[in-house]
């Protein structure tokens, strides 16, 4: 686990999650604490399944007193810029991260030293909210301060579980970028380098439907399956971009 090193540290590297001073009064009630000895994982009796409904209802009460109270405390951040989503990625508190994106939170706000939900999520292992939040579309990419991915950030801190599902998530977003580039590329002809014959655009959206098929057919994939996607549909697309950008032979005059 993250090292004790307060606040000259990164943000993420507290002893405990401690919940944000500002929280407890409105929130306490309906929200499990945040120490690492308590249940989060549990069945539809647990703590945490239990508060999640209870947080649910009071933000969907909006004539509830204490609504307007809860978001304005749920979205305050403390002195380096964490607010209390960074508490419930340090718990692993899954339904509540989703929960909350139903409400238009950002998830992908940074604190002082640019480390994102993703980044705090991977200091502390919680490989499950990892999973949330990039079926949440969050940005994978994001650089904290150290120019640090969240896998950096896992791999820094030794989360090995949560090393290799960010590789998982990585490859399947550089699969999804390729097939992204391509039909943008059919579709607007200021993106192509050169005029596309109509085979080669045929094959081009042909070959992309196949491999958003294949996505929806092996949700359960490897990175080395992820990488050999993406091969072939690079090996398919390379010689019509070089077709493309060869300049057709001019007609002699008769």
């Amino acid at each position: 686990m993250p090292a004790l090193l307060g606040l000259q540290g990164d943000g993420l590297q507290d002893a405990e999650p401690p919940p944000p001073p500002f929280l407890p009064a409105v929130l306490s009630p309906q929200l499990p604490s945040a120490g690492r000895g308590s249940n989060y994982h549990g069945n539809g009796g647990s703590p945490e399944i239990r508060n999640v409904e209870l947080l649910q209802k009071l933000l969907e009460d909006t004539e509830e007193p204490s609504h307007s109270k809860a978001m304005q405390l749920i979205m305050e951040e403390d002195v380096i810029g964490r607010n209390f989503l960074y508490t419930a990625c340090m718990a692993g508190q899954s339904e509540v991260i989703r929960l909350l994106a139903k409400y238009g939170v950002n998830l992908n706000e940074k604190t002082a030293r640019g480390y994102t939900l993703l980044h705090c999520a991977a200091a502390w292992g919680r490989v499950e909210t990892l999973k949330a939040l990039v079926d949440l579309e969050v940005d994978t990419e994001a650089l904290n301060f150290r120019n640090e991915t969240a896998q950096d950030v896992a791999l820094r801190y030794s989360q090995t579980e949560c090393v290799d599902y960010l590789e998982l998530a990585a490859a399947h977003l550089a699969l999804k970028k390729s097939i992204a580039k391509i039909q943008a590329m059919i579709t607007d002809p200021e993106k192509a380098l050169g005029k596309m014959h109509k085979e080669d655009k045929n094959l081009l959206i042909n070959a992309c439907r196949a491999k958003i098929e294949w996505l929806e057919l092996h949700p359960e994939t490897t990175v080395e399956e992820l990488f050999e996607q993406k091969q072939q549909l690079e090996d398919l697309v390379n010689p019509i971009l070089v077709k493309m950008a060869t300049p057709r032979p001019v007609k002699s005059a008769k």
